[in-house]
């Protein structure tokens, strides 16, 4: 269910590189929900990006929100679930559940945290002054009401691009880039003047295990639309862990064929695709398999919960590669403790 948005939220503009000159505060890019947290006397609202109401997911951070001293304020950060020394995407993705006492079990062992980076509103309207005098705002706030008994933290920020270049090589098990935020100018609430997202990319070798048809055709005939991707595990197992889409159409018609020409009947001995999922459709389930012979490599931003999150963009092909050596091992992520070390509940 939406609610009526008492703000949007500001946008980043994706690009490849990190932005470069005084005008720029950098930051960590976290891999949570993000969310503008509001509180007006007993009253808090968590609203996601996209304007949907958050509060009967996260209730540990609605009861946080209460113990804070100040009444009245407006936070922008991001909701985060910390799980085996990293925050966990897949841990966040089990609050989305519709069985009240499900939340209330995983609320209370395994805890979100807030964590904090940009403040709208306090003691009187922020939203409309510069950042360069938000962010010393926002770490005051924290230094009077963050503590580490409640499940709020104060989200490092620098303006050295040193430092930037640190959070993005340590992307990984709770972050995926960095964030660029303009200095000199105001919360830019829907569009994307005010920052920019720089996201760390990889690259992995995985196995050709099947492919789905598009839904369009070509000269009366169905072609590839995705590929369907697979890496061993340790024990042998081929388990699906991503597609890729982006297939040029003069290339469709014969990548089609040759990949006709090796269908089987199965194909991953593992985890397969089309299994049962709140997100499954019919045409989601249906997948030609293939005998694993074919070797790609393919870039991806985060890889969790034994799949990349994102479809894949094919770099290259790989026939110098047995399909055998693709393994979990390639992407398997650092934790990322050292940045999340960084993570304070005051402004010191």
């Amino acid at each position: 269910m939406k609610s009526r948005p008492t703000i949007e939220a500001m946008e980043a503009l994706s690009v490849e590189a990190i932005p470069i000159g005084e005008q720029w505060l950098y930051e960590p890019k976290w891999d949570g929900f993000r969310c503008l947290l509001k509180r007006d006397g007993r009253q808090v609202d968590l609203q996601s990006k996209s304007g949907q109401k958050l509060n009967r997911y996260f209730p540990e951070i609605i009861a946080g929100a209460l113990t804070i001293r100040a009444t009245s304020f407006v936070l922008d950060g991001e909701l985060v679930v910390q799980t085996g020394g990293q925050f966990s995407f897949d841990g966040l993705l089990q609050r989305i559940h519709p069985a009240a006492s499900r939340v209330k079990k995983l609320a209370a062992e395994t805890p979100a945290l807030f964590l904090a980076f940009d403040l709208l509103k306090s003691k009187s309207d922020l939203a409309s002054k510069p950042l360069f005098k938000r962010r010393p705002a926002l770490e005051d706030f924290a230094a009077r009401f963050f503590s580490k008994t409640n499940l709020f933290r104060l989200s490092p920020a620098s303006t050295k691009l040193r430092d930037a270049q640190r959070w993005l090589a340590a992307a990984g098990g709770g972050s995926d880039g960095v964030i660029a935020k303009r200095l000199d100018l105001a919360y830019q609430a829907g569009n994307r003047e005010g920052m920019q997202k720089i996201k760390r990319y990889r690259s992995a070798d995985c196995v050709i295990a099947g492919f789905r048809y598009g839904a369009s055709r070509q000269a009366r005939r169905q072609v590839v639309g995705s590929l369907l991707l697979g890496l061993y595990d340790d024990d042998g197992l081929l388990h699906h862990v991503g597609y890729s889409s982006g297939i040029k159409a003069q290339n469709k018609p014969a990548l089609t064929d040759k990949l006709e020409a090796i269908k089987q009947a199965q194909s991953f001995t593992g985890n397969a695709p089309g299994g049962p999922s709140r997100w499954s459709t019919k045409r989601s389930s249906e997948w030609q398999p293939i005998k694993p012979k074919f070797v790609v490599e393919v870039s991806y931003d985060h890889f969790t919960g034994g799949r990349f999150r994102h479809g894949t963009s094919i770099m290259r092909w790989r026939p110098d590669k047995k399909p055998r050596q693709c393994t979990f091992e390639q992407v398997r992520q650092k934790s990322g403790s050292a940045l999340l070390s960084e993570l304070r509940v005051d402004g010191g």
